[in-house]
């Protein structure tokens, strides 16, 4: 009996305790019965399906969020996010889950859902419209939330409704903070694009980036509903004064009336017109939060090892430039070796350095032994599970002599630097397999401040390269150049022979489309130099002239369409019963 008691009175203690914080809270944020009132009609008319000035801000938002992200323009972004129409109605869902207002909940989850349906089918639209639809760095960043993003989502949602409760002193200028803290447009228009790109461009990729941007907008959703609920529970905005209000109000607005006709239409409904038990509507809530924090959780935690992947390389980055800096600087003739590159990457357990050097003595073997020596001794690794890349860019003595300044080197054409990134490039990309029979050709790089850079490699094969030999090769250039966001076009070059054609005893091609083999070879010698073209014509007996005269034509053809010099083509006799003139590519190292 003394138990029972002891926990009536405790459960007293903490009624009251909440009692009191309430009106702290209410009074603090000096809210009248009047400001009450006016808060919860203001609300419930912001979820109105007639206002056209709010229809027009959701496409207008969201069309300038859709540019803003394809043209990677973090100030055009933000233009969309101060627009924000979309907090009206999350507050209202807050609201309608604090009062248990069951009429507020359907308006707010109808308003909700055709806003949200129609921002993403205008993104959609625009992208459909796009020439190009490359995953800019603001269009990716929205595609990996985690529980950070619920944090800013949860604090941004509390201070936004403070500042909609409080009248004045200034409160207003922290409106804008929180649309630009929360930013629900953005995420749906990144859902537009992932969709707009699975319809016309890359099925799985655009999936995954729709599938990101949704779960960061349901995350913002999701907490701004949760603490705007909190936050109108303190300030207990459902009195009976405010109740009473807010009914007379309902009596003269047509959507509302309209509403509670369509919801008592609904047997279960009619019968709940107001959800009173606050514990039915805490679950209606934390249930889907708790199954957002599921996926949220596993990206913070790939974002944790990430970052501590990062701070390990940075870590061991110091202890290389350090070994370097000590001992290896210095050449043998005095002079300053110049560290150019340094980086590391750890993966599978192995650690790949790479080091690019300027210098005049070059490195031996046994300077290079040592200092891969030295460095798995500072980090307690084996010497073979670090992969020691060692580029040395050779200079003239003279380049490098303090003591002449006026022999200073002029600087660099555009063709030279365009020539030493290459050769950059080509010492990143050295030791990478293609799956076989696919072998490297050549590659090149665009870059634009506008796009994404795009890597393009061409490979010789007599068949193209399955998509998951795609991938591996996509994601180890990515690595190698430490460029995640770069686009990866491969080009297959025939290896295979091809068939061509001549009129029976005649020179000439045979039909008018014959000579398509031919153009294919061409383009591809005219766009990669490390190609030559065997042809192998079938012997005429009797008539060696016709045969010299079909190699004319090749020549003539090859010389006069694509400007192929005759030094890269080669002839051949085609052997066997079954021989027909034909061409294969070769490249130059090509035995």
């Amino acid at each position: 009996m003394d138990e029972k008691k002891d926990a009536f009175r405790l459960f007293r203690i903490v009624l009251r305790l909440w009692k009191k914080l309430r009106d702290r809270f209410a009074d603090a944020l000096e809210i009248t019965e009047e400001r009450k009132a006016a808060i919860y009609i203001d609300l419930a008319k912001s979820t109105t399906l007639k206002d056209i000035v709010y229809w027009l801000q959701i496409f207008f938002s969201a069309g300038i969020a859709t540019l803003g992200l394809v043209q990677n323009s973090p100030a055009v972004i933000i233009g969309a996010m101060l627009i924000s129409p979309l907090m009206g109605p999350i507050l209202s869902s807050g609201l309608a889950l604090a009062t248990g207002d069951l009429i507020l909940g359907v308006r707010a989850l109808a308003s909700l859902t055709i806003s949200t349906i129609g921002a993403v089918s205008f993104a959609v639209i625009l992208v459909a419209f796009l020439p190009f639809k490359e995953v800019t760095n603001e269009i990716f960043n929205r595609t990996s939330p985690n529980t950070l993003d619920l944090g800013i989502a949860l604090f941004s949602g509390a201070i936004g409704s403070v500042a909609i409760c409080k009248e004045v002193k200034g409160v207003v200028t922290s409106i804008p903070g929180v649309a630009i803290a929360v930013a629900l447009m953005p995420p749906l228009c990144v859902v537009g694009f992932g969709i707009g790109l699975a319809l016309s461009f890359d099925f799985t990729q655009g999936l995954g980036v729709a599938g990101g941007g949704g779960l960061l907008y349901l995350t913002n959703l999701v907490a701004i509903t949760f603490t705007a609920m909190v936050v109108f529970i303190l300030l207990r905005i459902d009195t009976p004064m405010v109740r009473e209000k807010v009914r007379e109000w309902r009596e003269t607005d047509g959507e509302s009336l309209w509403w509670k006709d369509a919801i008592g239409r609904v047997p279960s409904l009619a019968h709940a017109r107001e959800i009173r038990s606050i514990s039915l509507r805490l679950l209606m809530i934390l249930l889907p939060l708790l199954l957002i924090f599921i996926p949220l959780s596993q990206s913070y935690s790939k974002l944790k090892s990430d970052i501590q992947k990062k701070q390990a390389e940075n870590k061991i980055q110091q202890s290389a430039r350090k070994i370097w800096e000590d001992a290896f600087s210095t050449q043998s003739n005095g002079l300053e070796r110049d560290l150019d590159e340094l980086r590391v990457n750890i993966k599978d357990g192995k650690l790949d350095v790479y080091l690019r050097v300027i210098d005049t003595d070059p490195y031996t073997q046994e300077e290079r032994n040592k200092y891969l020596e030295e460095l798995a001794k500072l980090l307690d690794r084996r010497e073979d599970s670090i992969n020691l890349q060692l580029i040395e860019i050779p200079t003239s003595p003279g380049e490098t002599q303090k003591s002449q300044p006026e022999t200073k080197a002029p600087p660099p054409t555009l063709a030279e630097i365009q020539a030493q990134y290459l050769e950059s490039l080509k010492n990143a990309l050295t030791g990478l397999d293609l799956p076989p029979p696919a072998k490297m050709l050549d590659f090149g790089i665009n870059t634009s401040p506008y796009r994404t850079p795009e890597f393009n490699l061409a490979y010789m094969s007599e068949r193209e390269m399955d998509i998951d030999g795609q991938n591996v090769v996509s994601t180890g250039i990515k690595n190698r150049l430490n460029m995640p966001n770069a686009q990866i076009v491969f080009e297959r070059i025939p290896a295979e022979k091809i068939e061509i054609r001549f009129l029976n005893n005649r020179a000439e091609f045979a039909g008018n489309g014959e000579e398509k083999p031919l153009d294919g070879a061409g383009k591809a010698m005219r766009n990669h130099t490390g190609l030559n073209l065997e042809i192998s014509l079938v012997p005429t007996p009797n008539r060696e002239e016709l045969l010299e005269e079909r190699k004319k034509a090749v020549r003539d053809y090859l010389q006069t369409n694509w400007s192929v010099a005759e030094n890269r083509l080669s002839f051949t006799d085609a052997a066997g019963e079954d021989a027909v003139n034909s061409i294969r590519l070769l490249m130059v190292d090509q035995k």
